[in-house]
């Protein structure tokens, strides 16, 4: 039996099920597995978002931004269409004190965001209706103040520390006590980890590692700092 979820109140009555298909005329779910939220707080995380569908078996989470700002908008990918159901079930439920629309889309309306940022930071890429190809590096990553930390994002949620070891190689003295893999409140993996390496130089020279894969995944690098590991590793722990 679940616990209840004091992050969000869920209405699993029949007529909360049927709201979150009813209103403003919102469409079953589509073949793909995927929602999208609207009226994100601003400082919303990946973690609030897990915290939002606790329960879920969560696939991907790509937050939309414009302008280089978060819009308050995300896409959530689920494991299967009855996830999906249940993701429905959460709309105009509250993340901190602003509710949330959780609403049903296509896997065109997915990819086509994907694709609109990746060409909003400078890769060369046209939306096609398909997944987009491999990103390329951001000119804008190079000229960013680097700290001894990285952070990794797309980790398979199978994801150990022994991967990641073998994902930078021997080139970087790494050791387990330096990676940081965080996970959710119920003890999934987010996807995502911290990694802290001897000086900001070695870790700026570990970006090209940048997309480069673990398994059939693509890894995304970003110059993270000391507060942001800490705060993330607090989070994983409780």
């Amino acid at each position: 039996m679940m616990e209840s979820n004091p992050y969000f109140a869920v209405n699993s009555s029949a007529s909360g099920y049927q709201q979150a298909f009813d209103y403003d005329n919102r469409s079953p779910p589509s073949a793909f597995p995927v929602v999208r939220l609207r009226g994100l707080p601003f400082d919303c995380t990946e973690i609030d978002i897990y915290k939002f569908f606790a329960g879920l078996d969560i696939v991907d989470i790509f937050v939309v931004n414009k302008d280089g700002r978060f819009s308050g908008e995300a896409f959530v990918v689920f494991a299967g269409h009855i996830q999906v159901d249940y993701a429905l079930r959460r709309d105009r439920q509250n993340m901190g004190r602003r509710y949330v629309e959780v609403f049903s889309c296509k896997k065109q309306d997915y990819y086509q965001a994907i694709a609109a940022e990746v060409k909003e930071g400078g890769y060369e890429s046209d939306y096609r209706a398909s997944p987009p190809p491999r990103p390329k590096r951001a000119q804008n990553k190079d000229q960013m103040e680097y700290t001894e930390i990285l952070k990794m994002r797309g980790l398979p949620y199978r994801c150990k520390k022994s991967d990641i070891l073998k994902f930078f190689g021997k080139e970087f003295n790494l050791t387990d006590d330096k990676i940081n893999i965080t996970y959710r409140s119920d003890g999934k993996a987010t996807g995502d980890a911290y990694v802290e390496f001897a000086s900001a130089e070695e870790a700026k020279e570990a970006m090209c590692k940048d997309n480069m894969e673990i398994g059939s995944r693509y890894i995304e690098l970003f110059p993270s700092y000391p507060d942001e590991a800490r705060q993330a590793g607090s989070r994983s722990r409780r």
